[in-house]
């Protein structure tokens, strides 16, 4: 699973794409939080509005086989990244606020200006 992500990370990072400089972030030496962010921002962003990632995707990208400790980081960095309007979190099709208590499997998707807020 971990290979598959790298070399979707590398395929954005190859292209010229605006997703292109996070996924060399992504593949990069940089810090791991620099990391999962620009996983998360090139993994979601690249799939778009109708398509979504886990933070799973970004923990096993960056992490490889220890991914699991990433887990925490990478949901804290989808919340941040959700309060600044570049992402939305969803849980079962709505979508979630960055703040509000949720537990569970979510999902990550590029923000959608014109999609409503749900509860």
């Amino acid at each position: 699973m971990a290979e598959r992500l790298q070399r979707e990370l590398t395929a954005i990072a190859d292209g010229d794409g605006r997703y292109a400089d996070a996924a060399r972030t992504a593949l990069g030496e940089e810090a791991v939080g620099a990391r999962l962010e620009a996983a998360i921002r090139a993994l979601a962003g690249h799939r778009g509005v109708r398509s979504s990632t886990c933070p799973s995707d970004a923990a096993r990208a960056v992490g490889g086989e220890d991914w699991r400790a990433l887990m925490d980081d990478a949901r804290d960095i989808a919340r941040s990244l959700a309060r600044a309007g570049v992402v939305q979190i969803s849980q079962r099709g709505a979508v979630l606020e960055p703040d509000a208590d949720w537990r569970g499997p979510i999902r990550i998707r590029a923000a959608d200006a014109h999609r409503p807020r749900l509860p």
